[in-house]
């Protein structure tokens, strides 16, 4: 069989868009360059399994043909691709992120789902409910130091999980470099954060991450967000009325201070070493689970396996 099929990179652009979530960015660089030219294909002689022209041009150009972790749920919740990293976002006031992981059904939200197949995810509830842990017990803002905080999740805690739900988290790179306080400028944010980081399994959130959670374009920086904090809690599915709980985030140009986020909603900063602010998980699950169930309400959370 031999068919002449026309390349033309354009037409592919929307779905390697979806790529990036599906492949990866490596397998992604080598399927987008299409030429525009006219070539002849013969599966007889070019030893493809396919007989499918579009199906052996995917074969051929190494997209990828099943589903991914992920893709489903940016398909079916439109999350907001993020500007600064190749990632997707969760925003909104109550989106459908909730998953069941450990166990605990409901009890953990997505974050963001990231183009390596990665899905980052949040636990719900405070583990700190005793008022024991400190972001370091030495008032020092240096995460990789190790801070006893980091010690105790990548220990104590990360023991406590099932052995399946430790099977399914991959190690990462979290971001902990320094932010300046009132910062205006999102992306500068971002860059201070991802200027340096530390690779481990359990982490928290960044302070950047709660502000790109939110989906008030008005709310997405530091002075921002202070300025106009009881419209902006309300538009980020992140707040929590009931606690202060601690960021990843550690303060430019101190040695002790970390952001944590008010109950107000607002990010502030406090000593490293108080002991009564929440702490809620951040991990990140390994592009291998699948997302087997589920429509990402609270009620019918995503399952995995």
């Amino acid at each position: 069989m031999k068919e002449k099929i026309k390349k033309i990179m354009i037409g592919y652009l929307p779905g390697f868009i979806t790529g990036l979530i599906i492949c990866g960015a490596a397998s992604v660089i080598a399927a987008t360059y299409f030429p525009s030219e006219d070539v002849t294909y013969d599966n007889t002689v070019s030893g493809l399994e396919s007989t499918d022209v579009q199906e052996a041009i995917d074969e051929l150009y190494g997209v990828c043909t099943t589903k991914p972790p992920g893709e489903q749920i940016i398909e079916d919740n439109g999350l907001e691709k993020d500007p600064y990293e190749c990632r997707y976002f969760f925003t909104g006031a109550n989106p459908n992120n909730y998953v069941t992981f450990n166990g605990e059904t409901a009890g953990w939200r997505i974050i963001s789902v990231g183009c390596d197949g990665t899905i980052k995810i949040m636990k719900t509830a405070n583990i700190n409910t005793s008022n024991s842990l400190a972001w370091d017990t030495s008032n020092s803002n240096n995460w990789a130091r190790p801070a006893s905080l980091n010690t105790y999740l990548n220990g104590t805690y990360l023991n406590s999980l099932s052995s399946e739900a430790q099977s399914q988290i991959v190690a990462s790179d979290y971001s902990i470099g320094a932010v300046t306080v009132y910062n205006n400028d999102l992306a500068d944010q971002v860059n201070d954060e991802n200027s340096k980081t530390w690779n481990g399994k359990i982490a928290l959130p960044t302070v950047s991450e709660y502000l790109r959670t939110n989906s008030n374009s008005n709310c997405k920086t530091y002075s921002t967000f202070n300025s106009n904090y009881s419209t902006c809690k309300n538009t980020t599915w992140m707040y929590d009325s009931s606690n202060y709980w601690w960021t990843l985030s550690s303060i430019a140009g101190d040695s002790n201070h970390v952001f944590y986020v008010h109950s107000n909603g607002n990010p502030y900063n406090n000593d490293a070493n108080i002991t009564n602010h929440a702490v809620r998980p951040a991990i990140t699950l390994s592009s291998e689970v699948q997302i087997t169930g589920g429509d990402g309400s609270q009620n019918n959370p995503y399952q995995i396996e």
